[in-house]
């Protein structure tokens, strides 16, 4: 027996190259969306439509803004208000427009049940769109403004 050496043949080497075919498949394929769908996007007749009174431009959704301030006391519009006086002045703007949207805005000292309450007030006034706004936290890149106290 002899013991020889054995002809390996060397493994295959790895690929080296990007294989592009599958990239310019996909951009060949989104050229041609492109080029079907750019005239139908640009394409438009031109009508010269007659004018009417009885037609009025879509207005987008009014807000009335809410706020609750420290006292307890409300404000509609920036305008001090009673609770009587409030929720007449929810009703009428729930008459106007259904979808007009609240944006509450009360300190964070106001007990938990008087923002219950206002909110039940708008409610009841058949405003159901209420939005409550906050600021954003301060961050530690912004100063504090110094407090001033006489």
């Amino acid at each position: 027996m002899g013991f020889g050496r054995l002809e390996r043949t060397p493994g295959a080497q790895p690929m080296s190259e990007i294989n592009v075919t599958p990239l310019v498949d996909v951009m060949l394929v989104l050229v041609v969306i492109f080029i079907l769908t750019a005239p139908l996007l640009a394409g438009s007749i031109k009508l010269d439509l007659p004018k009417s009174d009885a037609t009025q431009p879509n207005e987008a959704p009014k807000y009335v803004t809410l706020v609750v301030d420290k006292a307890g006391q409300t404000y509609l519009n920036d305008q001090a208000m009673t609770p009587a006086q409030l929720t007449q002045s929810l009703q009428q703007s729930a008459a106007r427009n259904p979808d007009t949207e609240v944006q509450l805005r009360a300190d964070e000292t106001v007990p938990y049940g008087k923002i219950v309450e206002v909110m039940g007030m708008a409610q009841k006034a058949g405003l159901n769109r209420i939005g409550f706004v906050a600021d954003a936290p301060k961050t530690a890149a912004t100063p504090a403004a110094p407090v001033v106290r006489p």
